[in-house]
């Protein structure tokens, strides 16, 4: 009735105006309402401010505080602002402050107000005023004098990269200054006294060229002191009692064996519902005798390891220093007699850690890494708790790439499916084991596509392989690098493109296919010549996916092109003889087998 409608009322007002105000577009889709509006730029010092408090609401403050009467809310107190364009001062406000051109020099040597006239006086003023206002420089000028100062301890410093991040921004005129420690604390595991002075203190250890720890360390000073023995013998002076603590929790966890700990982790709930951690350990036991029988591991160590794996995280030295887990297990499995594949294996089953970190070492510490992993993943999927996009408390992406890297880059040919069974069946309480087993495999599917395509594997060959859906990752591995090779053949696209003609016909069809062809019932020379093509080559392919050989028999399989382009070019599949068609169809889907043993090349 000429109203407008709700929908051209709202489109209306998203722009700002009324519907009597816009116009109308005639197009062979229809009659379209439009609204044209001309913004006028603003000037960079007009949008600057606005850009500026964008990123500072951006930035992830964990919990932001007020100071003093102000409402502005900031990590820590912002004292001035100073925000320039050209020789020009951009006038604003932000967290309460107004800005200025001016800035202030280094707390101690120069606390005054600095006038900058322009930008590029900015830095000069400031390291006139002993700050180095530039963080990368400020960075690299640390790590050179710390590694001189390590140089002439006759040792090397120990630069943590997010420890050296975390100095760089404590200090703005660094002056590195070495202190040293008793050696009689050199008797606690190095590993508890680095932690110490890294976590602690910020400090830098210093190591001996077979990186054993000596009894040195360097701190970064923000001034030049006049007295640097007062700043030396300060920060030993604060040093001691970390490492005086780390050296109790030494002696006291050496009171009691390892395995004493066994009892303790009856009382820590690894989750509600899948028990304790003890239970957790029990049931890894288990499935890492499992593995270990398949990757030629000894089952009773991999299982005497799965045990002992947690109880370190009822020690003394692991409450209070947390990365020390695994570790600390293999020095109190190794001074309780356990064996040496029993102790590495406590500390390496939580290898890798990140992406890109070293593998277990040996089979028994894979056996127990893989054990962990898939029990976790099995049992977080079982009752329902799977990671959303922003939230994986259990951290089972890690995981399940952990499971992925050690599978393929030790070339283990587990069965991965059969594995998430063996762990599923273990599991406590009314878990759907079918349901989960397949949610967990597409889980881990995913993350190797990702794995994939970090090393530069297109979707269509990890698609291609992943249609056959391989039961081991070695094996996926095999078919991957197949694919790579029969792509660079020239034989390929043709053959990639037969191959998907060969699918859409061969998803035409009704009924069952023969798994034979008729020799009787070849009538044309090119489905002949087909015929004895595809004879031959599966006489010698057969042998070679017998042995995995799937490169060499992809590259066998590639000879076929011409033959086969000429079928195409030359035959009609779908004949009005219907016994003619089906032996046909036989054919091309005896062809379309032998390459899906491979992969699926029609989805490259």
């Amino acid at each position: 009735d000429g109203n407008p409608t709700k929908a051209a009322e709202g489109f209306a007002r998203s722009c700002g105006t009324t519907v009597d105000q816009l116009d109308k577009l005639e197009t062979d889709k229809g009659s379209w309402l439009f609204y044209k509006v001309t913004q006028k730029g603003k000037s960079a010092a007009e949008l600057i401010p606005g850009f500026v408090q964008q990123s500072l609401d951006a930035l992830p403050i964990p919990k932001r505080m007020r100071w003093g009467s102000s409402n502005a809310e900031f990590v820590r107190p912002v004292h001035w602002i100073l925000m320039m364009m050209g020789e020009e001062i951009i006038e604003t406000t932000i967290l309460d402050i107004k800005s200025s051109n001016f800035t202030r020099g280094h707390r101690f040597y120069a606390n005054e107000d600095k006038a900058i006239k322009c930008p590029k006086e900015y830095v000069t003023t400031l390291e006139q005023s002993k700050v180095i206002p530039d963080f990368a420089e400020r960075r690299e000028i640390i790590k050179e004098k710390t590694l001189a100062v390590a140089d002439s301890l006759n040792g090397k410093a120990i630069i943590d990269e997010d420890l050296l991040d975390e100095v760089t921004a404590l200090v703005e005129w660094p002056i590195p200054v070495a202190g040293d420690f008793e050696e009689s604390f050199l008797e606690v595991p190095q590993e508890a006294l680095i932690s110490s002075m890294q976590d602690h203190q910020k400090y830098f250890p210093v190591v001996d060229k077979d990186g054993k720890l000596l009894p040195h360390f360097i701190t970064v000073s923000n001034i030049d002191s006049t007295n640097p023995e007062a700043v030396k013998s300060g920060n030993e002076r604060v040093i001691r009692p970390r490492l005086a603590d780390a050296a109790f929790f030494w002696s006291q966890d050496r009171k009691n064996k390892l395995e004493s700990n066994i009892e303790k982790l009856k009382t820590v709930v690894f989750q509600n519902k899948l028990g304790t951690v003890f239970e957790k350990s029990c049931r890894v036991a288990e499935l890492a005798k499992i593995i270990a029988e398949r990757v030629g591991a000894d089952p009773e160590n991999a299982a005497r390891a799965a045990v002992l794996a947690k109880c370190d995280l009822m020690s003394d030295m692991v409450g209070e220093f947390p990365d020390l887990q695994g570790i600390m297990g293999r020095y109190y499995a190794t001074l309780d007699g356990e064996s040496t594949e029993v102790a590495n294996a406590i500390e390496q089953h939580y290898l890798p850690k990140f992406a890109g970190d070293s593998l277990p070492t040996c089979k028994t510490a894979s056996a127990l890494a893989l054990a962990d992993r898939v029990d976790t993943i099995c049992g977080i999927f079982g009752i329902g708790q799977l990671p959303t996009g922003d939230k994986d408390p259990f951290a089972l992406r890690r995981a399940a790439l952990g499971i992925i890297r050690i599978l393929t880059e030790n070339k283990y040919n587990l069965d991965l499916k059969l594995l998430l069974t063996a762990a599923t069946a273990q599991l406590p309480g009314d878990i759907d084991q079918g349901k989960t087993v397949d949610e967990v495999y597409s889980f881990i599917i995913e993350r190797l596509k990702g794995y994939y395509a970090d090393q530069g594997v297109s979707a269509n060959v990890f698609d291609a392989v992943q249609s056959t859906s391989p039961a081991e990752l070695t094996d996926f591995e095999k078919r991957i690098n197949a694919c790579i090779e029969f792509s660079k053949l020239e034989e390929s696209e043709s053959l990639a493109a037969a191959n998907k003609r060969i699918k859409n016909i061969l998803k035409k069809v009704e009924g069952d296919i023969a798994e034979t062809i008729d020799i009787n019932l070849l009538q044309e020379d090119a489905e002949k010549a087909l015929a004895d093509a595809v004879a031959a080559a599966e006489a010698k392919v057969a042998p070679l996916f017998e042995e995995r050989e799937y490169t060499k028999a992809l590259s066998e399989l590639a000879t076929l092109r011409t033959t086969v382009d000429t079928f195409f070019d030359n035959v009609m599949v779908m004949a009005e003889d219907a016994a003619i068609k089906g032996n046909r169809i036989a054919m091309l889907n005896k062809l379309s087998n032998m390459f899906m043993q491979a992969a699926d090349i029609s989805r490259l």
